[in-house]
C-alpha cells in the first residue's frame, strides 16, 4: 500500500487567526502535525497552503506544501486541486489529515489508509472511536455515526444516535460496553478520483441540515468505510485555550 498525506492549511480563522503558524514549543502548528504524519507509512507528507507564508514556514522547516488557490469553498476542493498539482494517479490512496491536529497518532493515519485499501467498495474511509461519556452522546457538538456489519457508514450525525427508544437520554450501553456509540474522528481517506469527483457534486439536504459535509457522499450513493480506533485522539485547536493546552501537553508555551 502507498499512499500520500496531505494536509489543508488555511490562514484566515475567525476563532484563532493565523493558525497554522501559531507556535508550538518553537514549531509553526501546521510544520508540527506534517512531522507527526511523517511518522506515519506514508509515502510523503505535503501541506496543500492558501498562503505564501504557510508555503515559507513549511519549507523553511523541510516540509513538502503546494500553494493553491485562497478561494476555494472547502477543505476537499483545496486537496483536489493539490492532487492535480501533484500530478497523482486517479487508483492512488490519499489521506486528508486536519492542519490543527498537532498530536495525531501516525497510527490513526495508516489504519484511515489501510481499510480504503483493502475495501474497493468504498470511496473514503474514515475513522471513530467507542463513546465513554453521556454527555458526549447527547451534544450536538459531537459527531456520531452507525455502521453496518461490513464497517461501513450508514449515518453520520450530531444527534444522539443509535437511539434507545426504552432508555432516551441514558447511558443505555452501560450495561453492555460492547454497544457503546461511535464517536466520529474527523480525518478521511480518499481514493484521487472520487477526490476529484465529490466537489462536483451538489450539496445534500441532509448535509445542509446537519452541517456535515460527509453525507454528501452517501447521499449520491458512495460507500464511507469507518476504521474503529480503542481510543479519543489527543485534542485538536480550534481555540486559544485549545493552544495553550496543547502547548502545555508538548513542553511550553510560545516565547
Amino acid at each position: 500500500m502507498s499512499y500520500t498525506v496531505l494536509i489543508p492549511a488555511r490562514l484566515a480563522s475567525s476563532r484563532l487567526p493565523d493558525k497554522p503558524l501559531a507556535d508550538i514549543a518553537g514549531l509553526p502548528m501546521v510544520v508540527r502535525v506534517a512531522r507527526q504524519a511523517a511518522r506515519s507509512q506514508a509515502a510523503r507528507v505535503v501541506v496543500a497552503a492558501d498562503s505564501e507564508r504557510i508555503v515559507q514556514a513549511c519549507e523553511s522547516h523541510g516540509v513538502a506544501c503546494v500553494l493553491t488557490r485562497p478561494d476555494h469553498p472547502s477543505g476537499s476542493d483545496r486537496l483536489a486541486e493539490a492532487c492535480a498539482l501533484l500530478g497523482l494517479p486517479d487508483d492512488h490512496l490519499v489521506v486528508n489529515v486536519q492542519g490543527d491536529e498537532p498530536l495525531i497518532e501516525p497510527t490513526l493515519i495508516d489504519g484511515v489508509a489501510q481499510w480504503l485499501s483493502r475495501h474497493p467498495e468504498a470511496s473514503m474511509s474514515t475513522a471513530a472511536h467507542p463513546i465513554d461519556a453521556l454527555q458526549d452522546y447527547l451534544s450536538p457538538h459531537v459527531v456520531k455515526v452507525v455502521t453496518d456489519a461490513h464497517g461501513l457508514a450508514l449515518y453520520f450525525s450530531r444527534a444522539p444516535i443509535p437511539c434507545a427508544r426504552d432508555a432516551l437520554g441514558q447511558a443505555w450501553w452501560s450495561a453492555d460496553p460492547a454497544l457503546r456509540p461511535l464517536r466520529h474522528i474527523g480525518i478521511y481517506g480518499y481514493r484521487v478520483s472520487f477526490l476529484r469527483t465529490f466537489p462536483t457534486l451538489p450539496q445534500a439536504p441532509l448535509e445542509q441540515i446537519e452541517s456535515l459535509e460527509q453525507l454528501r457522499a452517501l447521499w449520491h450513493g458512495h460507500r464511507i468505510g469507518v476504521h474503529l480506533s480503542p481510543q479519543a485522539p489527543g485534542p485538536g485547536v480550534d481555540t486559544p485555550e485549545d493552544l495553550e493546552r496543547v502547548r502545555a501537553l508538548l513542553g511550553r508555551p510560545a516565547g
